[in-house]
């Protein structure tokens, strides 16, 4: 297997999705609480990669045994019939990823307490059952929420607690404001689930996967990616308001015309190789927008 055939496997030009949620909660971490415990979250960020590179195999592998014969995906565009992968040899690194990933998660649940633990495992629910099962739930209306709730909110909020474990608290208020500043990621990231399975939406159904698009119907789709971005940018306001984040941060409303632009073109037509790129460009610029104002408010504040 190719480096470059490695990295379409894995999907990594997506991997933008979680590294942005992780740095997100490092600025948060470092602005509330000035507690920062490099080593573990190295060690959180090794194994989420490792575990969201598995995912990815796993939707890849499970697409290509559950494609129907109605058309041509298996052979011509799923990367493991396209490129004649051994399916055995396929198998085998997504385990090993996932072993690896979940060794090193446990090992720092010891450390730092077993609600670590707890939120991992409901990543990897989410993550191993996101593509598999006989309803997975990237076929049912509830991937968009999944995808973002997981991604967005949770790979902070783990962030947030390997950082600040020792003075963590379980109540509404702390974890309203990791939600907060984690919306803007969240809403983005299902806004890529969204723009998928819209672009997506014959292909799915032939092969017998009714999303949430399939029941809003492509306009309200649209609809509900719009107001997605809008509520983004409310949510950063939110975040500064509340003084969760420093004013930094109102900055990212500077690429709010990028996103209009982007937003346009994917509103005009939906498809996946022209205009799904669209939904990616508003999450990687708005989400490193959002990291970089934040960095720049704390340095200013140091």
């Amino acid at each position: 297997m190719s480096l470059k055939v490695f990295l379409e496997l894995v999907e990594f030009k997506a991997k933008t999705a979680s590294v942005l949620p992780f740095l997100i909660g490092i600025c948060y971490s470092w602005y509330q609480f000035q507690s920062i415990h490099l080593g573990f979250v190295l060690m959180f960020f090794i194994a989420m990669f490792l575990f969201n590179m598995a995912v990815d195999i796993l939707d890849n592998y499970n697409d290509y045994h559950h494609a129907t014969s109605v058309h041509d995906y298996k052979e011509k565009t799923n990367i493991i019939g396209r490129e004649n992968l051994s399916l055995r040899l396929v198998f085998w690194l997504m385990i090993g990823m996932i072993v690896v990933s979940a060794t090193m998660g446990i090992l720092l649940a010891t450390v730092v307490g077993w609600p670590l633990l707890w939120m991992g495992l409901f990543c990897y629910f989410v993550g191993i059952f996101y593509s598999s099962g006989p309803k997975p739930l990237s076929s049912m209306p509830v991937g968009e929420f999944f995808s973002g709730f997981t991604m967005g909110f949770m790979i902070t909020l783990i962030c947030v607690y390997l950082n600040t474990y020792q003075a963590f608290y379980w109540n509404f208020s702390q974890i309203f404001s990791i939600f907060i500043i984690a919306l803007p990621n969240t809403l983005w990231i299902a806004n890529l689930m969204l723009a998928n399975n819209t672009c997506d939406l014959e292909e799915d159904e032939k092969n017998k996967r009714f999303t949430l698009v399939h029941y809003l119907g492509r306009k309200r789709a649209l609809v509900l990616f719009v107001s997605n971005n809008v509520l983004a940018f409310i949510a950063i306001f939110g975040a500064v308001l509340l003084d969760l984040a420093p004013y930094t941060v109102l900055l990212t409303c500077l690429v709010v015309p990028f996103v209009w632009k982007q937003t346009k073109l994917y509103l005009a037509k939906q498809i996946k190789k022209e205009t799904f790129i669209c939904a990616v460009r508003i999450l990687a610029v708005g989400s490193f927008v959002q990291v970089i104002t934040y960095a720049l408010g704390i340095m200013i504040d140091f």
